[in-house]
């Protein structure tokens, strides 16, 4: 049923814990399965320098939060953007169907402390998508 790269994450997670006086700070769940996810993160200059997780749920939702810090460490925050719930499930060696859910929960757990990373550094979330030159553009046409 489930993958080895799977099993592996869900029997050895990487990047378990808390980050004391972390950058940012997410946490998102699903109110039909019940897994809770909330991911730490250490930002310096723009770049993820560390990334930490706690995640209550099923062995899928363990594994997707440990790939999920493995592919967003060191990467700048736009990289750990495009990090995707697909992407996890594929570098997982594949979910099945009824756990793809845990994946979109990684995803939305390192967009949610990503934002918080924002809010607390009072930075635009939408430059840092590149997307800084829509709102001049709407602004412009006021």
């Amino acid at each position: 049923m489930y993958s080895e790269k799977v099993m592996d994450h869900f029997a050895n997670p990487r990047n378990v814990g808390e980050i004391e006086n972390a950058s940012g700070v997410g946490e998102v769940g699903n109110a039909t399965c019940g897994d809770i996810m909330r991911m730490y993160l250490d930002i310096e200059d723009g770049v993820i320098k560390d990334c930490k997780f706690k995640t209550y749920g099923c062995g899928a939702a363990v594994a997707t939060s440990s790939m999920a810090t493995e592919m967003i460490k060191g990467k700048t925050i736009p990289e750990a953007l495009k990090v995707t719930n697909a992407a996890v499930a594929e570098a997982l060696g594949g979910l099945p169907p009824i756990k793809m859910h845990c994946s979109v929960l990684a995803e939305e757990a390192v967009h949610a402390a990503l934002l918080d990373y924002c809010q607390r550094e009072g930075l635009d979330p939408m430059a840092l998508l590149g997307f800084d030159h829509v709102r001049k553009d709407i602004h412009d046409h006021e």
